[in-house]
């Protein structure tokens, strides 16, 4: 089982083009750890507007009777990847993993292979 700081370091570190990462608490909507990021990224400010994110898209399966968890949401801008992968388990219940990743240089494909190996280990 992994700790938050080691869970960051592993987003960071197992994927090629990460600027930066979070694990959120969406229930409040604060980060419990950053890392990365810079003064173009502000991970706690992204941390909590991504927490509406999730909260809609909740709402909205609940609203359409959709069945199912969600396992990740993709935000695609110019240059940035944004991936959001819920914490699922006992243990997260209530997290996500946020990873901004540089489009240029990432393998979208990787990134969501490691944030699915993180959240397995992550342990709250």
């Amino acid at each position: 089982m992994a700790s938050v700081e080691v869970s960051l370091k592993e987003m960071m570190a197992g994927v090629e083009g990460a600027l930066g990462a979070a694990v959120v608490d969406y229930t409040s909507g604060m980060a419990l750890g950053t890392l990365g990021g810079g003064k173009d990224l502000d991970l706690t400010v992204a941390s909590a507007g991504n927490t509406d994110v999730i909260r809609a898209k909740v709402r909205t399966m609940e609203q359409l009777g959709l069945k199912g968890e969600i396992e990740d949401i993709l935000i695609t801008l110019d240059h940035q990847y944004h991936v959001i992968r819920l914490v699922t388990g006992r243990s997260g219940n209530g997290l996500f993993l946020y990873l901004v990743l540089d489009k240029a240089n990432s393998n979208l494909a990787m990134a969501r292979h490691q944030l699915k190996r993180v959240e397995e280990a992550i342990e709250i």
